[in-house]
């Protein structure tokens, strides 16, 4: 490993008379930290205001926050290139004047506001819209703020004679932390999107004024003697190293983050907390004060990586929330802490601090673009989690190998150092084990940037039922099909001939969407919207006359029920299936007129936030008839969503009906709630709907808006602590 120590500075290289006096050099240095502190806070601030705001216009998908990081990992790289090239290349009172001009052009893109022209069409790359619609919305002034901290700090080392700023670095991490932190406990609760947008513009403006304050200041940096020549430039084997450490830490925190995300729900409160995590490392690591031991935090990194590891085995997947966050966001910290305490300790001498950070960025975004864009083309399932893990084990081996102050670089320690290579050998094949284990047990298991879906054929326990006195076995073939997205399952269907026509899961004959199907069609045959399609089994109760239409975002959805499943194939309702987001599909149709129209779309356990909206209802009214209902399943294990639906549906004058029904698993049907919402004289009024369900009336104020929304006020907290495992019919 090559060690460079920063070398002493002869006093002859600076000119006393040029320098500027103490208090003056404290004050500028003031109005360094000030500037990249809130630089950074607003770097920070804007990705989950941008993400929540463009969320809707994907389906709410969980892979928009891995698409966000990688255009932020991209636009810092840009930014680091920027300062990098800028302060190489010219002298610094052309830099302070080309950086000037180009933050008074930012300012005229303002607000970051997304364009409703930019709202995706349904047929493109959604990965790829998103970055455009990034790109046009915040890209130039995110650039900028992104090259603001490497910037100043090589302004401020110039100016200080070299001085060391890494300091500077972790302020401007602690300013992207407090962003990240303050943004679902402050920001996201008491200010509208669009309200946030604005006032970031306003603060944007006033960071850039200070940049720009900084840049006309800093002209001074041109008194000041370079020592390029005096500190060792680093060999290409440590910047590799450089690299490969920031790449790590990439991608650990966006495998993690996709990973809890599909399996809880796609919202900034799930994104923020594994990024915060992130950036905590990075400052503990380079603030100063060797926050970083490498003894315990190598002890501390072999146990997490041991330990997801186990955890991402097929039995025991299914962890609930109260310790898939913080089990994984432990496993998190470890690591990027090792990653990033280990990248500390190979820091360069000051002047070569553009470079060191261009690299890192280098490392970062070449991680996100693996998460984001690669896995999902290349992998038919989560594999990039089982990667990092088995990446990291390898990367710190290589790491702590190369280092030959390590305590155990001796020949009496060769057989230490084979110990630790089988350790991270053993890690590498048990991940490679539980990754096949996983493709053995699915039929069919495919991936897009909606996320990963599996369908497995299974076989139900043993089930007898008897009623009365009698004793009657369901079927002789207790085979069942069954779709999995994530850890949810969207659909089972039994294999045998008399069993394939049953309505399982959350549609069973007892469900809200089954009772108010039944009080449509007693006025003839009926127009039914269904907004999600999984496995199609709503399209079982269509009779000869019917006409469903289901909408789905999700193209492999739509391939998977056409021909792994056949409620579709054998409705006797005539069928037909919009691609596309929902919303945006209605929002283009003229009224449809349904009877009903069936809210049932997931991504994971969570419907998407935007079809829960004031907006969204009104537009559900506007394609149903008079008398016609709004079903909506609210089944969760982690979010209470049925008095956003009542709070929706009194803003609109219309009433409320919660129907829950109780599972019966031996016929693979599941407790399931669904809300009924619709005129007081209409279907609502019907003696069966009456019922089966509770009116239920809810403040107004509660009701969601595309505006606002507060997912914090709707988890179940105290029901975390149940732990759902997959149910098995017969069971």
């Amino acid at each position: 490993m090559i060690k460079v120590s920063p070398p002493t500075l002869p006093t002859a290289a600076i000119n006393p008379e040029l320098l500027v006096p103490a208090r003056g050099r404290s004050t500028l240095s003031l109005l360094y930290g000030v500037t990249i502190f809130s630089s950074a806070f607003l770097l920070f601030q804007v990705q989950p205001i941008i993400a929540k705001l463009i969320l809707p216009w994907f389906g709410g998908a969980a892979a928009v926050w891995s698409v966000c990081l990688l255009f932020f990992q991209t636009a810092l790289l840009l930014g680091y290139l920027y300062a990098h090239v800028l302060t190489r290349i010219l002298q610094p009172r052309v830099q302070a004047g080309i950086h000037i001009a180009l933050l008074a052009a930012s300012l005229l893109v303002l607000p970051i506001l997304p364009r409703s022209s930019l709202k995706p069409s349904g047929l493109e790359d959604p990965a790829f819209r998103v970055l455009l619609v990034l790109a046009a919305a915040v890209g130039f002034p995110y650039f900028l703020l992104a090259s603001t901290s490497p910037l100043l700090q090589a302004w401020h080392s110039k100016s200080r004679g070299n001085a060391a700023p890494y300091r500077f670095y972790a302020l401007s991490n602690a300013g992207s932390l407090l962003a990240l932190l303050s943004y679902p406990v402050v920001v996201e609760p008491r200010i509208s999107s669009h309200h946030q947008a604005i006032s970031w513009s306003i603060a944007y403006g006033v960071v850039a004024v200070l940049c720009a304050v900084v840049a006309f200041r800093g002209r001074a940096a041109d008194s000041i003697l370079d020592v390029p020549h005096l500190a060792l430039a680093p060999g290409w084997k440590l910047k590799w190293l450089w690299v490969a450490l920031a790449a790590c830490g990439s991608l650990l925190l966006l495998s993690i983050t996709n990973y809890v995300s599909q399996n809880i729900a796609a919202l900034p409160f799930i994104w923020i907390i594994p990024l915060s995590l992130y950036l905590l490392t990075f400052i503990l690591c380079f603030e100063g004060r060797n926050w970083y031991r490498r003894g315990p935090f190598l002890k501390l990194l072999a146990l997490a990586l041991a330990a997801m590891a186990g955890a991402l085995a097929p039995g025991r997947a299914n962890l609930p929330p109260y310790v898939l966050v913080p089990f994984f966001c432990a496993g998190l910290f470890a690591g990027c802490m090792v990653c990033h305490g280990e990248l500390a300790k190979l820091k360069p001498h000051p002047v070569h601090l553009t470079s060191f950070y261009l690299l890192i960025s280098l490392g970062g975004a070449a991680g996100a673009f693996f998460v984001a864009l690669l896995a999902p083309r290349i992998f038919s399932g989560y594999s990039e989690l089982p990667l990092a893990l088995g990446f990291c084990g390898v990367l710190i081996y290589v790491v702590l190998y190369r280092d030959r102050d390590v305590v155990l670089h001796t020949p009496r320690s060769k057989w230490i150092w084979l110990l630790a290579g089988a350790l991270v050998a053993a890690l590498c094949a048990n991940l490679y084990v539980t990754a096949k284990q996983q493709s053995k047990q699915t039929r069919v298991m495919v991936r897009n940037f909606y996320g990963v879906l599996r369908v497995e054929d299974r076989v139900a326990a043993g089930a007898v039922l008897m009623p009365g006195n009698t004793t009657q076995s369901l079927d002789a073939d207790p085979r069942y099909r069954d779709l999995i997205n994530g850890t949810i399952e969207h659909g089972i269907q039994f294999l045998s001939a008399g069993r394939r026509h049953e309505t399982t899961t959350y549609y069973a004959p007892n469900s809200g969407i089954a009772v108010a199907l039944r009080a449509a069609e007693q006025q003839g045959a009926v127009e039914v919207g269904t907004i999600g399609l999984g496995a199609g089994t709503i399209a079982a109760y269509g009779r000869p006359g019917d006409r469903y239409t289901f909408y789905e975002i999700n193209p492999l959805v739509v391939e998977i029920a056409n021909h792994e499943f056949s409620f579709l194939r054998q409705s006797l309702a005539q069928v037909k299936i919009i691609t596309g987001d929902a919303r945006l599909s209605l929002e283009g149709e003229a009224p449809q007129q349904f009877d009903v129209l069936a809210v049932d779309a997931f991504t994971s356990d969570a419907i998407p936030i935007h079809l829960l909206t004031r907006e969204a209802f009104a537009l559900y009214l506007r394609h149903i008839t008079p008398a016609g209902v709004i079903a909506v399943h609210v089944s969760n294990k982690y979010l209470d969503l049925v008095p956003v639906v009542t709070a929706a549906a009194a803003s609109l004058n219309r009433k409320a009906v919660v129907i829950d029904s109780a599972e019966d698993n031996p016929r693979a049907i599941y407790h399931a709630t669904w809300v009924l919402v619709g005129s007081e004289d209409g279907l609502l009024a019907h003696p069966e709907l009456k019922a089966a369900g509770e009116t239920v009336n809810t403040a107004k104020q509660n009701v969601w808006t595309d505006d606002y929304s507060s997912l914090l006020r709707a988890f179940k907290w105290p029901e975390w602590s149940e732990i759902s495992q997959p149910r098995v019919p017969g069971t």
